[in-house]
């Protein structure tokens, strides 16, 4: 797994969530009964019969509303009501039949239970209401006695708590299968392993089982026998992202990883879990997550179903980033070939291309693209490969006519790459085609002048000029310092970009830290 080079969020993931049997998330583990009704004498008979009422071990929270409006009121403050009692005639003959309709078709709450309680019976046919406005159940007031009134809240109590279960069950798998393509889509193993560990939290989150207090995770992975890197963090464990985590991390957590790394699978305890990946590479993983209240089977099977999409993708990734690895490597390799050939180090390609990222980045380019230039940067003298030996090593001065003959290794370079449909060597042709441009025009093979070249070719001429100069060749002596900087500073407007002369003279601690970082071999 390596650093993240997309873009890395490392969010905070505190929530508090209340457990409950049903969904309700009020902090209070009261059921919501809302009374909808123009008579006050109805608000105060229904309270005093059901002041006692609980069911599953939670009492009755009352909210009043004397007309439709009133009642559209309090349900945009409260969408977690569990029941409306709901009168018909209020302001209008069919005021709680149009409010019915509301809150079906406007805020689309299919789970809230609605009553229907009416003292006038004719003017809306229980048949016809209960179908058309999708009324759960339907009453004269006459004949709610406090006996009915408990028998009716207990089923439409019964009947909230699950189905409301059914839809957050339904919306956590939803959630696994919209995280799963989101993950899926990821090539960075740090930003995979920081979505991952969003996406859980978010899947238990939904779950009306899973209590968050103040909940923390991390995603490690195993280096070596015993060393776990920490590739992605929340809450309590962020500041350890890119850490070892037997050196860093509390002595219980590193016991817990430790026995799950042992025994070769997941592990669920009261106020934790450790999740546990074994990729066909053989790249062992695990995701903790602590703060948390015990998982129930339903929260477990979600975790398992989401952790075998992660699990292939954790596989997808690993492959794709050996492929990128393998190439990068080709690439360089590559460069330090070309180089050997001339009897100059590998490590010069090496400090041009952290030089030249070190540029772009400083002139403004994005950072995708100034990593796009390092990768491609170590091959601009690949053209190198064609020119003779004896033209490449000659101590002395070159002839004209053999410096015309050196000179073609900059459009055989781009000839080599030119025709890759690969960003990277696209960029290397371009690159060895033109860093031996100059900007005031006098340089070769085209020619060019100012921003006519390109910006990877202009910085990539000052980078290897930098270090060439400072690097003994066989056919001169290395230059000092203070020689470098005369120099360049000299070709200022004339050899360089002015602007990227002056961006180098401000980075130029950075620059020599490059060099001291990758010295000659």
């Amino acid at each position: 797994m390596t650093k993240n080079d997309d873009e890395l969020l490392f969010e905070k993931w505190e929530e508090e969530i209340v457990t409950s049997d049903g969904v309700l998330p009020s902090l209070s583990g009261r059921w919501k009964v809302l009374i909808i009704d123009d008579e006050e004498e109805v608000h105060h008979v229904t309270k005093l019969a059901l002041r006692r009422f609980t069911f599953d071990a939670k009492p009755v929270e009352f909210f009043s509303a004397y007309s439709s409006s009133e009642g559209r009121q309090v349900l945009a403050e409260n969408p977690d009501i569990a029941v409306i009692l709901l009168d018909v005639v209020m302001e209008e003959e069919n005021s709680g039949l149009e409010l019915a309709r509301y809150i079906r078709n406007e805020l689309q709450n299919h789970l809230v239970r609605i009553i229907l309680r009416t003292g006038q019976p004719g003017q809306a046919p229980e048949h016809d209401v209960v179908v058309e406005y999708d009324i759960n159940d339907y009453k004269e007031k006459t004949e709610l006695t406090s006996q009915k009134l408990h028998t009716t809240l207990v089923t439409t109590l019964r009947s909230f708590r699950d189905l409301s279960i059914i839809d957050m069950n339904r919306r956590s798998l939803k959630q696994i299968i919209d995280s799963s393509a989101t993950i899926f889509q990821l090539q960075s193993m740090t930003k995979f392993a920081s979505a991952v560990l969003s996406q859980l939290v978010a899947i238990l989150h939904l779950n009306p089982n899973a209590l968050y207090c103040h909940a923390s995770s991390f995603a490690a992975t195993k280096e070596g026998i015993d060393d776990f890197c920490i590739l992605a963090a929340t809450g309590a464990y962020e500041r350890l992202i890119g850490t070892k985590l037997q050196k860093d991390i509390e002595t219980k957590v590193g016991q817990d990883i430790e026995t799950t790394f042992q025994q070769k699978k997941s592990l669920y305890f009261p106020d934790r879990f450790v999740i546990y990946f074994c990729s066909k590479q053989g790249s062992e993983n695990v995701i903790y997550l602590d703060g948390v209240a015990s998982l129930s089977v339903w929260d477990k099977d979600l975790i398992e179903v989401f952790c075998t999409n992660v699990s292939i993708a954790f596989d997808n990734i690993y492959l794709n980033e050996e492929v990128e690895d393998t190439q990068k490597e080709i690439l360089f390799t590559l460069g330090e070939i070309a180089e050997a050939r001339s009897q100059e180090t590998g490590c010069h390609v090496k400090r041009v291309a952290e030089i030249a990222k070190l540029l772009a980045l400083a002139y403004g380019l994005s950072p995708e693209d100034a990593e796009k230039l390092r990768l491609a940067a170590p091959i601009h003298d690949v053209g190198k490969l064609a020119i003779p030996d004896a033209i490449l090593n000659k101590p002395g001065k070159l002839t004209p006519e053999e410096f015309n003959i050196m000179k073609r290794h900059s459009p055989v370079g781009y000839e080599m790459l030119r025709k890759s449909k690969r960003s990277i060597l696209k960029s290397g042709a371009l690159i060895a085609h033109e860093h031996h441009e100059r900007y005031d025009g006098s340089g070769y093979p085209q020619g060019l002048a100012g921003e006519e070249i390109h910006i990877y070719g202009r910085i990539v001429a000052l980078a290897d000029v930098f270090d060439a100069l400072r690097s003994e060749r066989i056919y001169k002596r290395s230059w000092s310092l203070d020689e470098i900087l005369h120099y360049i500073s000299k070709e200022r407007g004339a050899h360089f970009d002015p602007k990227l002369v002056d961006l180098f003279m401000n980075k130029l601690d950075d620059i020599l830290q490059i060099c001291e970082k990758f010295p000659d071999c």
